[in-house]
């Protein structure tokens, strides 16, 4: 029961919990600015007529297919996508970017195995080959 309990109790849990939390919050915020913002504006741009995509529908021998609704969740998806490539991969995508570019700095590639090794190293740890350093590779 102990081991449980500290499973329970890691940060990653409830960081986990938190973001469930906020993510089907952010949906339902989502959900609300399609049906009563983006759906009006699609009406006001067609005619004045405010369209309820849910309705949409048409039938193939008694079943009925409900192609609005789709769009409905067609367009919450999209703007979910939208807004968490914007605001959440973007950004991380440029702040891992920095850190890589200091690591950049103080590793080198190595000529035979393509292996990232320390900028300072003589021999490639994982081939073995002897690296010759720059201060004495031949001018071209």
């Amino acid at each position: 029961m102990g081991g449980f309990k500290k499973f329970l109790l890691r940060g990653n849990i409830v960081e986990l919990a938190v973001a469930v939390i906020v993510g089907a919050t952010f949906s339902g915020l989502v959900q609300a600015l399609v049906a009563d913002l983006i759906t009006p504006l699609i009406g006001a741009i067609t005619g004045g007529r405010q369209p309820d995509f849910a309705d949409y529908s048409f039938t193939v021998n008694g079943s009925q297919f409900k192609y609005g609704d789709f769009l409905n969740h067609l367009i919450t998806f999209l703007i979910i996508a939208a807004v968490v490539y914007w605001l959440v991969v973007m950004p991380m995508t440029r702040l891992i970017s920095l850190f890589d570019r200091d690591e950049a700095a103080t590793t080198k590639q190595c000529p035979e195995c393509l292996s990232d090794i320390p900028a300072e190293a003589r021999r490639c740890a994982h081939c073995t080959v002897e690296l010759v350093p720059d201060s004495e590779k031949p001018l071209a």
